[in-house]
C-alpha cells in the first residue's frame, strides 16, 4: 500500500510540482523537494491556478502522479485534472474529501489503500 505524504499547506501543481520528476519544486512550500509520485497526497486543498489540472493530468500521463489525493476541502481544479487524465489516458487517480476527524488522523508515512477511495 502507498504511504501518505501529509502537506502542511495547500499546493499548486502549476509551478509547484515538476511533472517530469513528481517532486515538489515550490521553494516556499514546507515540503519542497518531497516526491509525490506513488504516494497518497494529503493536503488542506489545492492552491492557485486552473492550470494545476493540466499539470496533474500530465503527471498521470508521465507516471509521476500521486496514488491518490485526499483533501480537507473540495478542490474542483484537482478533480478536473483527475477526470481529464482518466478520459485521455485511461488511468484513475482517486481524489476525495475527508471528514475532519479522518483528516486529522493521517500522518506522513502512514499506509492507505487508495482502492477503497475510488
Amino acid at each position: 500500500m502507498p504511504e501518505v505524504l501529509m502537506l502542511d499547506e495547500p499546493l499548486s501543481f502549476w509551478g509547484g510540482v515538476d511533472p517530469a520528476t513528481g517532486r515538489i519544486v515550490d521553494r516556499r512550500h514546507p515540503q519542497c523537494r518531497e516526491r509525490v509520485t506513488g504516494r497518497v497526497l494529503v493536503m488542506p486543498s489545492g492552491r492557485g491556478s486552473s492550470s494545476s489540472s493540466t499539470v496533474l493530468a500530465e503527471c498521470v500521463r508521465a507516471g509521476t502522479a500521486p496514488a491518490a489525493i485526499l483533501l480537507r476541502h473540495a478542490d474542483e481544479i484537482l478533480a478536473l485534472g483527475a477526470l481529464v487524465a482518466e478520459e485521455l489516458y485511461g488511468r484513475t487517480l482517486p481524489v476525495a474529501v475527508l471528514p475532519d476527524e479522518d483528516y486529522g488522523e493521517l500522518r506522513t508515512g502512514d499506509e492507505v489503500d487508495p482502492g477503497c477511495l475510488g
